[in-house]
């Protein structure tokens, strides 16, 4: 069979890894790691192993629907350019917002910043990036002058000392994270901090651990920096010469003493004194830091305090030095290029410089240029609230699940005149509220370029044909401007047209002055850019560098007197000031590994739900023990602003007093576990980057009076779910698994279950078996169609006890064989069908049995001889640390048997 491969680049995190498809003649997709790319070298972690699964069309949205009835594309950008032409007409500019997404390609971002800013007149168009690196971008400003990230991947495997602050990278970015540890096997010396305060899969294959309380970064390098100023160890020098404001930031630095910091950051003193030891003896250092330092109110002071300690050493620019940003999304970085966000300009031009107003005006030929910043993501949904937006158009982003107060949200979008989606999922919480829904074309389908986090610009090519009736995002929104009469802007052919633009804008009047400067693109040929191989800005001419490009370690900031500027900055005390009796508990919310954003793509994939497939709450035994709650409960997480319905999963990785939830899981997905409704509007007072990482909340054992494990082979709709106060569903082969919990009695539920899921079936059920224990609460139906499992329902009056890796496979087999049947009821494998326990390498199906198994009878008593035997761990390797716990707990033990229970939450 003829095949085709297709080099492209993978639509989750920011490591920006290169993939390639590869397709049959029937349509199959297979996807690899590319071994050229630079970013992976061939890698892919959990979730860009499984691209393939999610090119379905169960979910998709393929058909434009205004006021929820379908019509042509032609009425529906009529509607849209006539609706928003008399908004502004009416209303004003400022009446009128876009909301996008760092999932965005390039080309996309730069025609809807261009339609916003040069045509409408207004700045109203922010991103979900907002989210996740915004105080990066006004730290980076603040201290460079520019949004600069000076170094690169390479740096990171030739420093001594890495410090991985507010980071799970090993869950989060697990190709990059495997670059380090790979590194690491090979230079043992190579020292790794992780500054969190949870003790992540990152923080369990660190040398040191620093469980610093909330939002002590900015404390804790200030005291960083007295003590480095006191060893002797700032660059005199590189001060001198390319520094700015250094004795004002030190005189704040010093305001505390070591024993007072460690007190307030809730560390040991010797601890504290060990980081400083190891940060002044290595010089080369590299700071990588994520969202715990973003997602902050005081975000954009942490990043100015982990650059002012590079600043004030000279450990910037040069080989295996430097701070470093890594971005949560796949063009985060593209939407800073080409201003895609309230605050900036296109090509890293600013919004209050006139002289960047006239250029960009000019150059684009438009009758407006936006002159003020425009409204932040929850400043924009405050705004729709209260009226002063009447039209926003949302375009690859579900903010009803992902921004701040999430149900205020939902209900400013219901209030709003005109809500326009662009999607590719046709159900998600937020297209709920649309008037116009436009179906947009997916990874796989859609052509441009996307930014990483080391600067490296790659090519996201369509790896089959895009289905009928879809489009790309940037055709959609350039198709309205012209029906709008913006005709002279916006007559595209292609993705190349909008790319050699971007390019020529960025070289305009470009005299070094401006650090992002891609003009050499800008005479690329259609061919030249479909062959485009990964490249590295700035390039200016000449070849494209195809090796990252350091900034500042011969200073030349874009600031106006070419200095970088230290900021003073005064630490707030850690913890959280808004704790109280009500609400006693500190929320920490985030990511987890095979999970991606509201789940709209990895939300459908069987194998991303193997490791994690409920919502839940992380707790300290210690706070479990004190509310009452064990492991497996279903818990209220509540604030001031809401509730949900999590599963308690208890663990010593949570300091007592803080709880973990993650954010991915929305109303398609579960009952009540949109953990943004609990999250405040507080925002960072610089950035406008709001915090997430540090909400009061308190937490209460829901009084269930019955559980139940559902495998059926179709989707339950959600609205007739609601007399089960608890559901979660994730799929599996062939069909869904429910997990419930109740005010209902046992028999009740049951009763329940039957009716719904009997319901959902226009068929008769060829057999029915049943195994009831009404005084112990617990009951069994198993239903048949033909030679197929239909449903598998077990109710207890507990939370179920059984083995999800068993029963997630039972949908894909056959049941011919009648007198095999009962055994489902017996909940467990039987002895020919070995059960591999609760799942921790989902890229290759390995669960905690086998594991024990390899450890205990095959001699595998180190990470490496997991891998060797069973292959767990050698794809993305984000699953190591759980590897190494399990090693940890089972190789002390070798004259007893080795015996772990798979958590009752996977």
């Amino acid at each position: 069979m003829n095949t085709q491969q297709v080099q492209t680049t993978c639509p989750y995190c920011g490591v920006g890894c290169g993939v390639v498809a590869t397709v049959d003649e029937a349509g199959s997709v297979a996807v690899a790691g590319d071994t050229h790319h630079p970013a992976n070298l061939g890698k892919l972690c959990s979730k860009g192993s499984a691209l393939a699964e999610t090119l379905t069309l169960k979910h998709r949205l393929l058909q434009p629907l205004v006021n929820e009835q379908p019509v042509s594309w032609f009425e529906a950008l009529d509607h849209v350019a006539s609706a928003l032409t008399q908004t502004l007409a009416t209303h004003g500019p400022d009446s009128v917002a876009f909301y996008v997404s760092g999932q965005l390609l390039t080309e996309d971002y730069y025609v809807i910043n261009k339609l916003t800013k040069g045509w409408f007149g207004t700045a109203n168009i922010d991103s979900n990036s907002r989210l996740c690196m915004a105080s990066s971008v006004t730290g980076h400003k603040r201290a460079f002058g520019s949004d600069t990230v000076p170094g690169c991947y390479e740096d990171l495997e030739q420093a001594d000392l890495i410090l991985l602050v507010g980071s799970n990278l090993a869950w989060c970015h697990p190709v990059l994270y495997q670059r380090i540890m790979a590194e690491k096997q090979r230079r043992p010396a190579l020292f790794i901090i992780a500054i969190d305060p949870r003790r992540t899969a990152t923080a369990d294959m660190a040398d040191m651990h620093l469980p610093i309380q909330p939002d002590g970064d900015t404390l804790l390098f200030n005291a960083l920096l007295a003590y480095l100023f006191e060893q002797g160890l700032c660059d005199e020098n590189y001060i001198q010469t390319h520094v700015g404001d250094f004795e004002n930031t030190l005189v704040q630095a010093q305001s505390d003493s070591a024993c007072e910091v460690a007190e307030q950051l809730g560390l040991e003193p010797a601890l504290l004194q060990a980081f400083f030891e190891k940060v002044a003896s290595h010089s080369r250092t590299v700071t990588l830091y994520s969202q715990g330092v973003n997602q902050s109110s005081s975000g954009t002071d942490k990043v100015n305090t982990i650059i002012n300690t590079h600043l004030a050493t000279g450990r910037i620019g040069v080989p295996g030095c430097g701070p470093f940003s890594i971005t949560g999304q796949p063009n985060a970085m593209g939407g800073r290029e080409v201003g895609g966000l309230a605050t900036m300009l296109a090509a890293h031009m600013e919004l209050h410089d006139q002289q960047h107003q006239r250029l960009v005006q000019n150059f684009w030929q438009s009758p407006h240029i936006a002159s003020k910043p425009g409204l932040c993501a929850v400043d924009m949904f405050e705004a729709v609230n209260n009226g002063s937006i009447k039209a926003i158009w949302i375009i690859g982003t579900n903010p009803v699940d992902s921004v701040p107060d999430a149900n205020r949200v939902a209900r400013a979008l219901d209030a709003c005149p005109l809500v326009i989606v662009s999607d590719v999922c046709a159900n998600t919480d937020t297209a709920a509220y649309a008037n116009v829904l436009l179906p947009a074309q997916p990874w796989g389908e859609k052509d441009g370029t996307v930014t990483n986090s080391e600067r490296c610009i790659s090519r996201q090519r369509a790896i089959r044909k895009p289905v009928d009736n879809v489009r790309p995002d940037w055709w959609i929104v350039s198709a309205v401007a012209c029906r709008m009469g913006f005709t002279a802007g916006f007559t595209y052919q292609c993705a190349a047209d909008i790319f050699r633009e971007h390019a020529a804008l960025s070289a305009k009047d470009n005299d070094g002055t401006r650090d992002f400067d891609i003009g050499a693109a800008a005479s690329l040929s259609n061919i030249q850019y479909d062959n485009l191989a990964p490249f590295y800005w700035p390039w200016k001419s000449g070849n494209a560098p195809s090796k990252p490009i350091r900034f500042f370690a011969s200073g030349h900031f874009f600031t106006a007197d070419g200095k970088a500027c230290m900021k003073p900055v005064k630490a707030a005390t850690p913890g959280n000031a808004s704790l109280s009796n009500h609400y006693p508990m500190m929320l920490n919310t985030g990511r987890i590994r095979d999970q991606w954003h509201t789940m709209t793509r990895t939300g459908f994939s069987p194998r991303l739900s193997t490791h994690l497939g409920e919502p839940f709450v992380e707790i300290h035994p210690q706070d479990a023990l004190i509310h009452g709650i064990q492991d497996a409960d279903i818990v209220s997480v509540g604030s001031p602003l809401g509730s949900t319905l999590l599963r308690a999963s208890l663990s010593n990785r949570q300091t007592p007093g803080q709880v973990y939830a993650p954010m991915h899981w929305t109303d398609v997905f579960a009952s009540r576990a949109r953990v943004d409704t609990l999250i405040s509007s507080v925002t960072d007072p610089y950035s406008r980057q709001p915090a997430s990482k540090n909400q009061a909340v308190f937490i209460q054992r829901y009084e269930a009076r019955s559980f139940a494990y559902v495998l059926h082979r179709r989707a339950v709709a959600r609205q007739l779910l609601p007399d089960i106060q608890y559901w979660s569903k994730s799929p599996v082969e062939n069909g869904w698994r429910y997990e419930m919990a109740s005010a209902l009695d046992p028999h009740a539920l049951q009763a329940l279950i039957t009716s719904l899921f009997s319901a959902s079936d226009n068929t008769v059920d060829d057999q029915s078996l049943s195994c009831d224990d009404e005084a112990a609460g617990k009951f069994k139906r198993a239903q048949f169609i033909g030679s197929q499992l239909q449903t598998l329902a077990i109710v207890a009056n507990e939370p179920v006890e059984l083995s999800r890796s068993w029963a997630q496979q039972l949908l894909t087999e056959n049941w011919a064989d009648k007198s095999q049947r009962y055994r489902l009821l017996a909940g467990r494998a039987s002895a020919d069908q070995p059960d591999k326990g609760a799942i921790v390498c989902s890229c290759f199906n390995v669960g905690t049995t086998q594991i024990e198994e390899a450890i205990e009878h095959h001699h595998c008593h180190t990470v490496s001889a997991i891998g060797e035997r069973l292959q767990a761990g050698t794809n993305c390797g984000s699953c190591r640390s759980e590897l190494q716990g399990i090693v940890n707990r089972c190789s002390h033990t070798l004259n007893r048997k080795c015996t772990t229970s798979p958590s009752r939450m996977t």
